[in-house]
């Protein structure tokens, strides 16, 4: 027992092993996205709130879990974390309405929050220097491997079993991470005592709510009128604006606070300082990839989620293998052309898919583009971590590390909200076109019906399960009208579906491009002046800041 206390690769087994449980539910649910909304009737914009709900609280909630480390202890967050996250899980497998699967969601989301921040900052005090960067790679290979084999083993899970087991998974795994954290992972309480910036906290959360609740809500409102209060009509952009003028006043408050919520002293460190940048552009660039494909697999081409799966495991496989070696070569002579190549290649895979999607895709089309992307991937995760990480000191590790999450799962969060925004949008306009074009071929008095019924759909929030019309035709139709006005309605869905994705799909690809640009504003230092600093005090060296 006491040499497994010692062994940091198993302490990084077990870390890495809560982490990708983490991690891997940022994706999962995506491949859920169909069967959950037939199953709880749900619709688009109600299962937006299912993805956001979680990345939201886990993000907005990363830092302070980070400060609660350093006062009581990581292996007690971990261990806290593990234990919430698990419980949530299960209350989200048995969840009978979106309402309950959302408040499941944000429990989970807490769960998450107190576990995260503790894997890079215990990494950093077990590990010795001129080892501490292979350790970073593997966690960022972790993360980038869980983000993308969320959507193959959720296919799996829901074609062989149900759309819930994605959630009760989590439980056995969960209770055998926490009792392998208190038989492995060593006790570290660096005991600082810290003061709670609860004004930051609260402005921050309220500021970020008002962004993602406007962007998710807005194509349903018709961006328009939310809410009347004693004659006032608040509306969208109101909310959205509100949103962004909190953020502002949030950076503002952090310059003058004795210990800020965010130390912006760590950006002082240009490499740290692109790298968070880097890992907000590429979550959001892949959460607003990930929605809109994996929708359209199920409901617009009809695969199964299995198949859906299959379809994108290619790039989880290739980016496994891939991301090893990327952190090797980025420990040893630096991240930067490493990520540009990364991200220009995650680009064009997925460009490529967009190309290549229509009404008679088969997986066989997505294969090589999937490779390209995983390719991509592979190479980007563990050499951005290594390259926001190599230069700050253990005793600020914790800081950094609840400052790099929270970043990445806003880029996630932000992206999955405009994306969704963005789709429901282009759907609006592209059902209504494709209706009227395929109205031409209906008998004359039934055309106006067949119209009317997708153009005032999105108030009414969009049906994406899977086999989905798009829109609900009129009662009373004799059955010979009824069938054709069907079928005829899926088509319309179909097409429409596609013309709005691959509209929607403009915005992250461009997004991703230009992310891949900014990689050359990494700073390359000589060899001699990139080794880690010379070893801590002992005293030091066993605490873990935040």
């Amino acid at each position: 027992m006491a040499q497994a206390r010692t062994n940091p690769w198993l302490v990084l087994l077990v870390l890495t092993t809560g982490f990708f449980m983490i991690m891997l539910d940022t994706t999962i649910v995506n491949v859920a996205i169909p069967a959950m909304s037939a199953g709880l009737n749900t619709t688009l914009d109600q299962v937006l709130w299912v993805l956001n709900a979680y990345v939201l609280v886990y993000a907005v909630l990363l830092i302070t879990a980070g400060r609660l480390g350093d006062k009581y202890g990581q292996r007690t967050l971990f261990a806290i974390g593990l234990f919430v996250f698990t419980v949530a899980s299960a209350l989200c497998g048995i969840s009978q309405t979106p309402e309950q699967l959302i408040a499941a969601r944000i429990v989970q989301g807490v769960g998450g929050a107190l576990l995260t921040p503790q894997t890079l900052a215990i990494i950093a005090s077990i590990f010795p220097p001129d080892r501490r960067g292979a350790a970073f790679g593997v966690w960022g290979g972790v993360a980038g491997l869980a983000t993308l084999a969320g959507p193959t083993v959720g296919g799996a899970i829901i074609t062989y079993i149900d759309w819930r087991w994605i959630f009760f998974i989590n439980v056995p795994i969960g209770i055998l991470a926490l009792i392998s954290t208190f038989l492995v992972i060593p006790d570290l309480r660096p005991g600082r005592a810290h003061g709670w910036d609860v004004v930051g906290i609260i402005v921050a959360t309220a500021g970020l709510f008002g962004i993602v609740f406007g962007l998710i809500e807005g194509q349903r409102y018709a961006w328009g009128g939310y809410a009347t209060y004693s004659g006032y009509t608040l509306t969208i952009p109101e909310i959205i604006g509100g949103g962004v003028a909190l953020l502002i006043l949030f950076i503002i408050w952090e310059q003058f606070q004795k210990e800020p919520l965010v130390p912006l002293s760590l950006f002082r460190d240009r490499n740290f300082a692109v790298a968070n940048w880097l890992a907000a552009a590429i979550s959001f660039g892949m959460l607003s990839i990930f929605l809109p494909f994996t929708i359209y697999l199920q409901s617009a081409r009809g695969f199964s989620a299995l198949v859906a799966g299959l379809t994108l495991a290619p790039m989880s496989l290739t980016s496994m293998f891939t991301a090893p070696f990327a952190g090797r070569m980025a420990d040893r002579f630096g991240g930067k052309y490493i990520l540009m190549t990364g991200v220009f290649l995650f680009t064009i895979g997925f460009g490529s898919i967009a190309l290549v999607a229509g009404p008679d895709s088969t997986w066989i089309n997505f294969l090589a583009p999937a490779i390209v992307a995983g390719l991509g991937i592979g190479m980007t995760f563990a050499p951005m971590t290594t390259v926001a990480m190599r230069n700050i000191e253990p005793r600020i590790a914790g800081s950094a590390s609840a400052v790099l999450n929270t970043i990445r799962q806003l880029g996630a969060a932000i992206g999955s909200a405009v994306v969704g925004a963005l789709l429901q949008n282009r759907l609006a306009t592209t059902l209504h076109d494709q209706a009227v074009a395929h109205s031409a071929s209906l008998p004359e008095q039934f055309r106006d019906q067949f119209v009317a019924a997708f153009t005032g759909i999105a108030s009414k929030g969009f049906q994406i399960g899977t086999g989905q019309t798009g829109a609900q035709l009129p009662p009373g139709l004799p059955p010979q009208v009824a069938a054709q006005l069907t079928a005829l309605a899926h088509e319309v869905f179909v097409s429409g579906y596609i013309d709005a994705m691959k509209q929607t799909f403009v915005l992250p690809v461009a997004f991703l491009f230009f992310t891949a640009l900014t990689t050359m504003l990494i700073k390359r230092r000589p060899k001699a002046a990139a080794a880690v600093p010379q070893q801590p005090k002992e005293e030091e060296a066993r605490a873990v800041a935040g």
